[in-house]
């Protein structure tokens, strides 16, 4: 009866963590988006030097109103580029660290990495990058000149 306790606790664990976290900084605005169960959440802040510094507060605000840590989160997907040098840089040294810190599996993406798909919104990220086989924990960033 024990070890029948232990697997469905185990199996409780396992679909309760199925939250994705999308962090989008390459653009003009920080994006962020979560996915929990079949709920979307998201949120846009200025892409510039004082959001950078404090893109790891803008996370964990975000995830807390949602009533999400990072114990929480799946997986991460960031958006290598291409586009601004230092917001590619600074979120993905921050997801390198969640990553270090946290064990969360995390997938660098670039749109370009999609061609010809029709859906490229952010809720639909997670699906694109297990079709098109992104590796996960792999970081190579796309900077524009």
């Amino acid at each position: 009866m024990l070890l029948l306790s232990c697997a469905l606790e185990l199996n409780v664990n396992i679909i309760e963590k199925m939250n994705k976290l999308i962090v989008d900084a390459a653009k003009d605005n920080i994006f962020l988006m979560i996915i929990v169960d079949n709920a979307i959440y998201n949120v846009t802040h200025e892409n510039s030097k004082t959001n950078y510094d404090k893109l790891i507060l803008l996370i964990t605000d975000f995830l807390k109103k949602h009533n999400l840590e990072f114990v929480d989160i799946e997986s991460i997907y960031i958006n290598r580029g291409p586009g601004s040098f230092a917001g590619i840089r600074n979120s993905l040294s921050m997801i390198k660290a969640i990553h270090m810190i946290n064990k969360i599996d995390y997938y660098s993406f670039s749109f370009k990495d999609f061609k010809g798909e029709r859906d490229l919104s952010y809720k639909n990220i997670p699906n694109l990058c297990e079709k098109f086989k992104i590796e996960k924990n792999l970081i190579n960033p796309i900077y524009l000149s």
